[in-house]
């Protein structure tokens, strides 16, 4: 069993698990002398030996660090108009299981699903759970981060203009005549960061296409087909993935 831990390991520590995980362990009926793993998102699997079971700890002992290297070679950022109801738990699950490093959701004009203040902040924490419980199956010893909720033209703005062949990569994933298949886009590119744009249901407006382009990002496309918001996004980074 594999356990996220948001806590500093150490070899040859004991410590009790924070109430999620010891949880977990609990519903799984661990007991003494039976071995987890642990992992902080660092990079590292920590075997760690159940010391004692209780009714409401669960207390271990860490042993030596084993190096984890399931990472892409490419850091690919998603950034997409989140998706009305539940699909953005989908994509934050499937994109962790596909090697993303981190996921940037966005409010567009055509956004279904609004958010702020402080469900804003309850929702980022969730989804950054749904990350967590992903890499805790897939086998991956880093959480992608999945950062705070922003307007597309703020996130643009921070961006700042950056040639699409320097150190990133800027893909738009767009439905325009001009967009070109996606690998011909990264055959072209030496970056070894990518970061992907879509929209939400209905795709961007056209002033925001047009400001991502100023951003430096290039029209892509996935193919003749129109695929759905949140499965563009996917195709890309497993493709993406694949072929780095």
């Amino acid at each position: 069993m594999r356990l996220f831990v948001d806590l500093p390991l150490a070899s040859g520590v004991d410590l009790a698990l924070p109430p999620g995980p010891a949880r977990h362990a609990q519903v799984r009926r661990v007991q003494p002398g039976d071995t987890l793993h642990l992992f902080d998102g660092e990079g590292c699997d920590w075997p760690a030996e159940v010391l004692a079971v209780g009714r409401s700890e669960v207390r271990v002992r860490l042993g030596q660090p084993l190096a984890v290297s399931t990472e892409l070679p490419l850091h690919i950022t998603v950034a997409l108009g989140m998706p009305a109801n539940e699909r953005m738990d989908a994509v934050v699950e499937k994109a962790t299981e596909l090697g993303v490093a981190s996921i940037q959701p966005l409010h567009t004009e055509r956004s279904v699903l609004r958010l702020a203040g402080e469900r804003a902040d309850k929702k980022r924490a969730h989804w950054q759970a749904v990350a967590e419980a992903a890499c805790e199956q897939c086998g991956r010893a880093r959480v992608p981060m999945v950062a705070p909720v922003m307007a597309l033209g703020d996130w643009l703005a921070g961006l700042g203009r950056e040639a699409a062949s320097g150190d990133s990569l800027r893909l738009l994933l767009s439905l325009q005549a001009d967009a070109q298949p996606l690998p011909q886009r990264a055959a072209a590119a030496t970056a070894r960061r990518v970061l992907t744009l879509n929209g939400p249901e209905g795709g961007l407006a056209p002033d925001e296409e047009a400001a991502a382009r100023r951003a430096g990002f290039l029209p892509t496309t996935m193919g003749t087909r129109v695929l759905r918001a949140d499965t563009a996004p996917l195709a890309a980074l497993a493709w993406l993935g694949w072929s780095a």
